[in-house]
């Protein structure tokens, strides 16, 4: 998925505090890479290792270096550079461009823009803004619940009851993420789940309608995004089913890469699943700082077992 030059020149321009060096047209390319390049090796004339790909960033050591050649030299080193289909070069600190390279990038239509913010800084800026574009994303048919600050992803087949257990849980105090379909997208080694579009935090409950949560319950009723940290299942209750009764062992579930525990629990009438999840979330916590219970209760009846078999022993 590349990103338009113009697009995000037109949506970045404020945060970024961007201005236009080059005509208008020079707009009319991608950035395909969420990468920035200092073409530092490149101005010297080795392109062995150049980035041609990556946008351009021209700090002031950069600016400083091209102003030391002569003209001529500056002319051949730049022509060498915008030869490679460069999607755009960006000079920080409000530095000026050098006559050559506006002349030679409007020439090759390589546009040229410039920004007042420090190198560091704005390149710490652009990085974090690409990273989130060229995310990797996919979208899951569940639902995403916020749970004493776990994200759980709620999923199953549809008509299992996803959205009045996230329901019953806003009405106990836990907040919504979406509902139906969740965007999850992979930033910083992180599975990031938010709606898949900005229309609200609708649901729908069958047999009532679309609901509106927010405006319902609150604003502290909703979340815009939450990192996940258990999948939760939920699956039909079957007699021959052999489920997990103790929990030693986790199952694991690869999402974009990246394994979560995921929980399969079986539903059937009559059952509070609202309660279990909230279980499912304090469990969760407890396991994070060390805590597992499973673990604890196997212990202690091992060493109840070992004592008994010492005072058998004696006995004999």
């Amino acid at each position: 998925m590349n990103l338009s030059l113009k697009e995000f020149y037109e949506t970045k321009a404020k945060d970024l505090s961007l201005s236009l060096v080059t005509n208008p047209d020079t707009l009319d390319s991608e950035i395909s890479s969420k990468y920035i390049s200092r073409p530092g090796l490149a101005l010297t004339g080795f392109f062995e290792r150049f980035s041609y790909k990556r946008i351009q960033v021209l700090g002031e050591t950069e600016i400083g270096y091209m102003q030391s050649l002569s003209d001529e030299m500056l002319y051949d080193r730049l022509k060498e550079i915008l030869i490679y289909d460069i999607p755009c070069i960006i000079i920080t600190k409000g530095l000026s461009a050098p006559n050559q390279l506006e002349f030679l990038a409007n020439d090759m239509e390589i546009a040229v823009l410039r920004t007042a913010i420090s190198t560091d800084r704005f390149s710490h800026l652009l990085r974090r803004y690409l990273d989130d574009y060229f995310a990797p994303t996919r979208t899951m048919h569940g639902t995403m619940i916020d749970v004493f600050g776990v994200g759980i992803l709620l999923t199953g087949k549809s008509g299992i009851g996803k959205s009045e257990c996230a329901l019953d849980l806003v009405e106990r105090g836990h907040k919504i993420v979406t509902d139906d379909a969740v965007k999850i997208k992979l930033n910083d080694d992180k599975l990031l789940a938010m709606p898949t579009n900005d229309f609200g935090h609708f649901m729908e409950i069958r047999g009532v309608g679309l609901i509106d949560v927010e405006k319902m319950f609150g604003i502290q009723a909703v979340g815009l995004e939450k990192q996940i940290d258990v999948q939760l299942e939920l699956m039909p209750w079957q007699d021959n089913m052999d489920y997990e009764r103790i929990g030693l062992s986790d199952n694991y579930v690869e999402i974009l890469g990246v394994k979560k525990p995921i929980i399969y629990l079986p539903v059937s009438p009559g059952k509070n699943v609202s309660v279990i999840i909230e279980v499912v979330a304090m469990n969760y916590i407890l396991k994070t700082f060390g805590y597992e219970a499973a673990k604890v209760y196997t212990d202690k009846l091992q060493q109840k077992l070992r004592e008994k078999s010492a005072l058998r022993n004696r006995k004999i």
